[in-house]
């Protein structure tokens, strides 16, 4: 059994499953986690900026579309947003609610300057399929002094 991993107070019990015998520290076919753990990861990571975790998390043909943007398909794809986002500005998820509903988790979240969103993920086999953001992207462009596009 690992240690349990937090998350806000949240924790959240990483176990390799028999019939895979789990692999290296990261979600996977082999990891026995709720759809609600894999969002709790995806915070995490976030947070940390880390945008080879975060693209690890999701199935290879996975698609992220937040809504202000064109969907983005293929893990690749996603890793190089995550890139040019986390380049770009400095972000914190502050999650106020998570639901699961089956496979589908959705997530509240602010952050510290004050906008908000909310993110719906589809998790299948411990890898996010799907993902769909609605945020608020001319006040995040100003709050960042960013040009707006």
């Amino acid at each position: 059994m690992r240690a349990p991993q937090t998350l806000g107070g949240l924790h959240a019990r990483l176990r390799p499953s028999p019939e895979h015998g789990g692999a290296g520290g990261c979600i996977s076919r082999g990891w026995d986690v709720t759809p609600r753990q894999v969002v709790e990861r995806w915070v995490e990571r976030f947070n940390a900026g880390d945008a080879d975790g975060l693209a690890a998390l999701y199935h290879e043909d996975a698609v992220n579309h937040q809504v202000v943007q064109a969907p983005i398909e293929g893990r690749a794809a996603i890793l190089a947003m995550f890139e040019r986002e986390f380049a770009a500005a400095e972000m914190i998820c502050i999650p106020e609610a998570i639901h699961e509903a089956g496979d589908v988790v959705a997530l509240e979240w602010r952050d510290p300057l004050g906008l908000r969103g909310c993110g719906f993920f589809t998790v299948t086999d411990g890898r996010i399929a799907f993902q769909r953001g609605y945020w608020d992207k001319l006040s995040f462009l100003r709050m960042h002094n960013l040009p707006i596009e």
